[in-house]
């Protein structure tokens, strides 16, 4: 009889020996992945120990991931565990940046309190391919720096400025790709970066303009920093001192106005998107140092 012959199992003694469930073993075997090495009188399934190994084999590569037909394909000889394998980590490289979108959206969707409409935007945005995302940006410098009287080698540094998300984000980089792609398609940034630059920019033979210093050098910044750390009064004198260090006697008015277009632009939110979509460090937020700096000006304005 089958159950004397310690060697042979039933499909029963076999999920016993494994611990798979009898289910799985009958699926797995009409799948051909564990086929019976006979069958009784009876016509019952019977396995040996070497079908257990088999299983255990079946197990492991389901659990990696691999389908029943390539585990068939693996233990029929046809290909390898390692070609497999190769196939699958690309696929799983693929699953996972998937993933991290998925992430990325539902999460900035979160925060935003987000409609269905806003929430099917922010996931095209974030699918863009590279090419698509490469477009939105060349668009946006185009109709910013396009046509800018300003000196050859800054306007080639412009052109060749780019903003490149990579293959494999993280759900940061994500995030703040979809805010960055949707400030630079609003017409309304765009021209207020634009009017940013034109007076900010210097034309050539011409010197830099009054208030480029601010844009173009963190130094203003850093000097501004240090002196609301010290709790120097905007409207003060020390203020107005720090005014004429800065700007000599430069053209107080041009200053305050480059300054204010770009606050008004939002150039500091701008650039720290763009880093934070390139994954690189960004000196801190300055906003509250040039709404300072605009305050010192309007006050030596009106002085």
């Amino acid at each position: 009889m089958d159950n004397e012959r310690p060697d042979v199992l039933t499909i029963g003694r076999l999920a016993h020996r494994t611990g798979l469930p009898v289910r799985t073993l009958r699926f797995w075997s009409d799948r051909g992945a564990v086929p019976p090495v006979a069958r009784s009188a009876s016509g019952y399934r019977l396995y040996d120990t070497e079908s257990v190994a088999r299983v255990e084999l079946v197990r492991t590569l389901r659990e990696l991931g691999l389908g029943l037909d390539d585990v068939c394909r693996v233990l029929s000889g046809r290909t390898t565990v390692a070609e497999v394998a190769d196939a699958h980590v690309a696929a799983l490289d693929a699953q996972i940046r998937s993933l991290k979108v998925s992430r990325a959206v539902l999460s900035t969707v979160s925060k935003r309190g987000s409609t269905a409409e806003e929430t099917a935007l922010m996931n095209r945005l974030a699918r863009l391919s590279a090419a698509e995302r490469k477009q939105i940006i060349d668009e946006f410098k185009e109709e910013v720096f396009g046509g800018l009287d300003i000196h050859p080698r800054l306007h080639d540094r412009m052109r060749a400025f780019s903003i490149e998300l990579p293959d494999d984000p993280s759900p940061e980089q994500v995030d703040a790709w979809i805010e960055l792609a949707e400030l630079v398609r609003d017409p309304g940034f765009r021209a207020r970066m634009r009017t940013m630059l034109e007076l900010s920019t210097p034309a050539p033979g011409q010197s830099r303009p009054p208030g480029a210093s601010i844009w173009w050098a963190r130094q203003v910044v850093q000097t501004v920093a240090e002196a609301r750390e010290r709790g120097i009064s905007p409207e003060g004198r020390a203020a107005a001192e720090m005014l004429s260090e800065l700007f000599g006697d430069a053209d107080r008015a041009a200053v305050l106005l480059c300054l204010e277009a770009g606050i008004e632009a939002g150039a500091e939110h701008y650039r720290r998107l763009v880093a934070r979509v390139r994954g690189q460090y960004s000196s801190p937020d300055a906003t509250g140092e040039l709404e300072w700096l605009a305050r010192a000006l309007r006050t030596a304005e009106q002085a």
